[in-house]
């Protein structure tokens, strides 16, 4: 006996938002990882090496390590939650901006300094350079998926509405 499952055609595009996220993360998260490893807002500390202090290290690959696999989930969460509306250039880039805004709010200002100790929601050199970052993140994140969009001739957009 077979059974078939029936499934909608948004929820059938899921698995390949996710793909083209994984890849809009890894180059966004490529481009953040290289404004952290040349910003130093602290003394002569890079930005790459205190996200490494998430695991209690100081060593940049632990530190880059650690971005790229956020940055993979953050993208996937991208193409799930915004793939539909991202397959053009300018509303990707639009929504890359504010994704990555949503995502420093989240990770620079809340989650990162609670889990260091530091303060909270607080404005300093460093969440002022990683606003940059993450906003570089997200616009090529952005930029990214809407390419991979294109490319395979927009089947990321569900006809379905």
């Amino acid at each position: 006996m077979t059974t078939t499952l029936r499934v909608s055609p948004i929820t059938a595009l899921i698995p390949v938002h996710a793909l083209y996220g994984v890849a809009a993360g890894l180059v966004g998260g490529i481009g953040f990882g290289i404004w952290m490893s040349v910003s130093r807002p602290m003394a002569d500390t890079a930005m790459i090496t205190m996200v490494a202090g998430l695991l209690g290290s100081t060593n940049a690959v632990v530190g880059w390590l650690i971005h790229l696999g956020i940055a993979l989930f953050a993208g996937v969460g991208f193409g799930v939650l915004l793939g539909e509306f991202a397959w053009k250039l300018v509303p990707a880039a639009v929504l890359g901006l504010a994704y990555g805004a949503v995502w420093w709010v989240l990770g620079a200002l809340w989650i990162m300094p609670a889990n260091m100790g530091m303060p909270v929601f607080d404005w300093n050199d460093v969440t002022s350079s990683s606003l940059g970052g993450h906003l570089v993140f997200g616009l090529l994140a952005g930029l990214t998926y809407a390419a991979i969009a294109r490319a395979t001739g927009g089947r990321t957009r569900s006809t379905a509405r």
